[in-house]
C-alpha cells in the first residue's frame, strides 16, 4: 500500500468526506498541508483575510447547505483568531471541523514560537477536540471528527495537528464507519413518551407550538409543517428557528422572545399546552423564568438530553431526532383518527387574532428619512422573499428577523446564541459559494460590517457576489437603544462623525458602492443592485438614528409584559436586569 504524508492523508480524508471548500489561512505549522493542497483540485481552498472569517464562512456554508464546514488555521494566533467563529458555531450547533496546526510534537509545552494550547483553549466551545500525535491515527481521527460534528446535536470539532505529524508517512486507510463507545446519540424517540405527548397535545384548549433551530439542523421542517397543519395549532419560531415553518402561513404567529410579536408572546404566556421542538428555552425567549408559561404543561422534543429541563422544567421529555419523533406523532394521530378540541381551538384563535390586530410590528413611516424597517420590507419585495439572508447582531438583525418573511429553512443565517458582530459578511460569502445561483444578501450595520470588512477582498478573489444592505445610523444601534432606555441617554463610546465612506471602500475593493439617503430611492437602488448578478454591491442606507426595535420585553420582564412603540414607556423591571446580555 502507498505511503502518504500526514498532510496528504488529511487532504485525502477531506476528499472522502465530500468537502467542497476548505476555508483557511496559511502559516508555518500548516505549510506541509498547503503543499498537499497545491497538488490537487478536489478540495478547493478559500483564502480568507482573517481566521475568524474562515470559521464564519464555513459556518455560513454549513447553515445554507446542511453540510459540515471545514476550516484550516495555523498554530498560535491562527487558532486563537478562529475561536470567536468556533464559539459562534458551538452556540448555534453548527457542524464544523477545524484543523489547527500545532508546533512539532517534541516542542509542545515548551512555549515554542506560535504555540498555544489549542485543545485547552477551545475545550469550552467545541463539541469535542483531538490532538493527533501519531500519523497512523490521523485518518481515523478525521473520520471521528466528522462523525461527532454531524450526528446528535451537531457542533464544531477541532483537530490539533503538530507539524511533524503532517510530514510523517503512513499507509492511508479511511474507515467507512466509526463507533465510539462513549458517544451514541438517541435518534428514535420513546414510543410510550410519544403516545403520552400526543394525548396531552390533543387535550389542549389553548395549545402552542414553539420551535427552534433544532428543527432546521435536523431537516425536520417537512414533518413540522405536516404536524402543525394537521393539528391546526398556532406556531411560533425562535430567532434561530425562522424558516422552519412558512412565515406567510396563517398559523404562524411570528417570532417570539424579547423582540418577538405581541401575539406570539401573549399566546405563549396564556397557553395551557406547549409543544417545544428543537428549542432550548434560552433567556431571550423565556424572559423571567419564574413567570414563563405559568399555566402550561410542556412537551419537549430534542436530540440533546442535556437541553431538556435545563432552564425550564418540562412534563413530557422526548429525546430523539425531530423528524423521527414528529413522524411518529403524525402516524399516531392519523392511524387512530384523533382530533383536537375544535371548539376550544376556535375560541383560542379568536383570542390570538385580537392580539394580532394590535399590529405590534408597525412603525411610523416617513417620506423624508429612511426607516430601517422600510428597507427590509423593500428587500423582501425585491427578492420576492426568496433570498438567503445573513446578519450579525443588533438592531439590524432584529429588523431583518421581523420584516423579512422566511418561508423555507436555511434561508436565514445569523449568529443567534453568541451574538457575534462581523458574522454576516463572511457567512454570506460561505452561503454564496454553497449556492452560487441564489441571491444572497447580508443585512448589516455600520458597526458590524467593520469587524470583517476585509473579506470584501476574499469575495472579489473567489467571485462570491453578494448584496450588502448596510443600515447605517451612525451608532452601535442596540447599545444606543439600551443607553437611551436604561442609562438616561448617556451615550458612552459612540463613533459619531468617524465612519468611513463605505461607497469608496467598496469601490476600493473592486465592488459597486451605492449611498441611499431618501426613502423614494430605496426600492430602485435595491432593484439595480440585484440586477447586477455577477457583482458584489454595497448599499449604504442612511437610516433614522432615533429608531428603536419594538416590541420589546424589558429586562427582567415576562412574556406578557411586552412594550409597544409609541404606547409604553421603556423601563426595566429591576436593576439586576439592566445589562446588555
Amino acid at each position: 500500500m502507498e505511503l502518504l504524508t500526514g498532510a496528504e492523508i488529511l487532504i485525502r480524508c477531506l476528499k472522502e468526506e465530500g468537502v467542497e471548500y476548505l476555508f483557511g489561512y496559511p502559516g508555518g505549522a500548516v505549510l506541509h498541508i498547503y503543499d498537499a493542497i497545491y497538488v490537487q483540485d478536489d478540495v478547493k481552498h478559500v483564502l480568507v483575510r482573517h481566521e475568524q472569517a474562515a470559521a464564519h464562512a464555513a459556518d455560513g456554508y454549513s447553515r445554507a447547505s446542511g453540510k459540515p464546514g471545514a476550516v484550516l488555521v495555523t498554530s498560535g494566533p491562527g487558532v486563537t483568531n478562529a475561536v470567536t467563529g468556533i464559539a459562534t458555531a458551538y452556540m448555534d450547533s453548527v457542524p464544523m471541523v477545524i484543523i489547527s496546526g500545532q508546533v512539532p510534537t517534541p516542542l509542545i509545552g515548551n512555549d515554542a514560537f506560535q504555540e498555544v494550547d489549542a485543545v485547552g483553549i477551545t475545550r469550552p466551545c467545541v463539541k469535542h477536540n483531538f490532538l493527533v500525535k501519531d500519523v497512523t491515527k490521523l485518518a481515523e481521527t478525521i473520520k471521528k471528527a466528522f462523525y461527532i460534528a454531524t450526528t446528535g446535536r451537531p457542533g464544531p470539532v477541532l483537530v490539533d495537528l503538530p507539524k511533524d505529524v503532517t510530514i510523517a508517512k503512513a499507509e492511508f486507510h479511511y474507515p467507512k464507519k466509526v463507533k465510539l463507545r462513549s458517544y451514541n446519540p438517541t435518534v428514535k424517540g420513546h414510543a410510550g413518551q410519544i403516545r403520552k405527548a400526543v394525548d396531552l397535545i390533543l387535550s389542549a384548549k389553548r395549545p402552542m407550538v414553539y420551535t427552534g433551530g433544532g428543527v432546521i439542523l435536523s431537516d425536520g421542517s417537512t414533518e413540522l409543517v405536516e404536524l402543525t397543519q394537521l393539528l391546526g395549532y398556532p406556531i411560533t419560531n425562535t430567532l434561530m428557528g425562522l424558516g422552519a415553518y412558512p412565515a406567510t402561513d396563517k398559523q404562524f404567529v411570528g417570532m417570539l422572545g424579547m423582540h418577538g410579536t405581541y401575539e406570539s408572546n401573549m399566546a405563549m404566556h396564556h397557553c395551557d399546552v406547549l409543544i417545544a421542538v428543537g428549542a432550548r428555552f434560552d433567556d431571550r425567549v423565556t424572559g423571567k423564568i419564574e413567570r414563563f408559561c405559568p399555566e402550561a404543561r410542556i412537551v419537549h422534543v430534542d436530540i440533546d438530553p442535556s437541553s431538556i429541563s435545563k432552564n425550564v422544567r418540562v412534563d413530557i421529555p422526548i429525546v430523539g431526532s425531530v423528524p423521527n419523533v414528529l413522524r411518529a406523532m403524525i402516524n399516531v394521530i392519523r392511524d387512530e383518527k384523533l382530533r383536537p378540541d375544535t371548539d376550544a381551538l376556535a375560541r383560542w384563535w379568536r383570542q390570538i387574532d385580537e392580539w394580532r390586530a394590535i399590529k405590534s410590528l408597525s412603525y411610523r413611516s416617513s417620506d423624508t428619512i429612511i426607516k430601517p424597517q422600510f428597507v427590509i420590507e423593500k428587500l423582501y419585495q425585491v427578492t420576492e422573499g426568496k433570498a438567503i439572508i445573513t446578519s450579525d447582531v443588533g438592531q439590524h438583525q432584529m429588523w431583518a428577523a421581523q420584516h423579512y418573511h422566511f418561508d423555507r429553512p436555511r434561508q436565514w443565517i445569523n449568529s443567534g446564541g453568541l451574538g457575534t458582530m462581523g458574522f454576516g459578511l463572511p457567512a454570506a460569502m460561505g452561503a454564496k459559494l454553497a449556492f452560487p445561483d441564489q441571491d444572497v444578501a447580508c443585512v448589516t450595520g455600520d458597526g458590524s460590517i467593520q469587524m470583517m470588512l476585509q473579506e470584501l477582498s476574499t469575495m472579489k478573489q473567489y467571485h462570491a457576489p453578494v448584496k450588502i444592505v448596510n443600515l447605517n445610523n451612525n451608532y452601535l444601534g442596540m447599545v444606543r437603544q439600551w443607553q437611551e432606555f436604561f442609562y438616561q441617554k448617556r451615550y458612552c463610546m459612540t463613533y459619531f462623525e468617524s465612519l468611513p465612506d463605505f461607497v469608496k471602500l467598496a469601490e476600493a475593493y473592486g465592488h459597486v458602492g451605492m449611498r441611499i439617503e431618501k426613502p423614494g430611492d430605496v426600492e430602485g437602488a435595491l432593484r439595480e443592485a440585484f440586477a447586477l448578478k455577477d457583482r458584489t454591491v454595497f448599499l449604504d442606507f442612511l437610516t433614522d438614528q432615533s429608531e428603536n426595535v419594538f416590541p420589546m420585553i424589558p429586562s427582567g420582564g415576562s412574556q406578557n409584559e411586552m412594550l409597544l412603540a409609541e404606547r409604553d414607556e421603556m423601563i426595566s423591571t429591576h436593576d439586576e436586569g439592566m445589562v446588555l446580555l
